[in-house]
């Protein structure tokens, strides 16, 4: 199953890089306050770091792109809850980051908003320690990613969102208040 669904992204990534229906190709680089959160908890728990992000932007029409990623997120827990109560319960992820997502956008110069979705794999170590589950696991697990945010300036090149990356198999999900920059390549 893992190596199948690699299989997939890889295999979409890079018809999709040639495909004649592309009309512009950037890349997009962001980096951001990384969180990490359990689904199950009895406390509320949030796990913070860093997170970065590269994309291969593939833009097919001037409201829909297709954006291959790799990235990586770091999170580490301090033993406190939201509140700043001490608690063994934790969500941490060290993790690479690698899929394709769909982006639709309102094509407005200044502010465009967006929200993007689509498949992807963890490769790393993953920790979910709460009342409901103890979980420990090294290796590959799929992800979902999720996202909604604003594209800023006259070009729409500068980029201020929300990402999530839910991963069913660990009982978390990883995200990110995130800032990233749009450079164009040229054909």
């Amino acid at each position: 199953m893992k190596n199948n669904l690699i299989l997939l992204v890889i295999a979409l990534t890079s018809s999709l890089a040639k495909a004649q229906f592309i009309k512009e190709k950037a890349i997009n680089v962001q980096i951001g306050y990384g969180l990490t959160a359990p689904y199950n908890s009895f406390y509320d728990i949030a796990d913070d770091g860093f997170f970065a992000q590269g994309e291969l932007v593939l833009k097919a029409a001037s409201w829909v792109e297709f954006r291959p990623y790799a990235g990586f997120i770091l999170t580490s827990s301090n033993g406190k809850d939201i509140n700043g109560n001490p608690t063994d319960e934790k969500a941490e992820t060290k993790a690479f980051l690698l899929g394709g997502k769909t982006r639709v956008q309102a094509p407005i110069p200044w502010v465009a908003p967006y929200v993007e979705i689509g498949i992807g794999t963890s490769i790393g170590k993953f920790e979910t320690f709460t009342y409901f589950d103890d979980i420990d696991k090294s290796g590959i697990i799929h992800h979902i990613p999720f996202a909604f945010g604003l594209e800023l300036g006259r070009n729409n090149n500068v980029d201020l969102g929300l990402t999530y990356y839910f991963q069913p198999s660990v009982q978390q999900f990883a995200g990110a208040l995130a800032v990233g920059i749009t450079i164009p390549l040229r054909n």
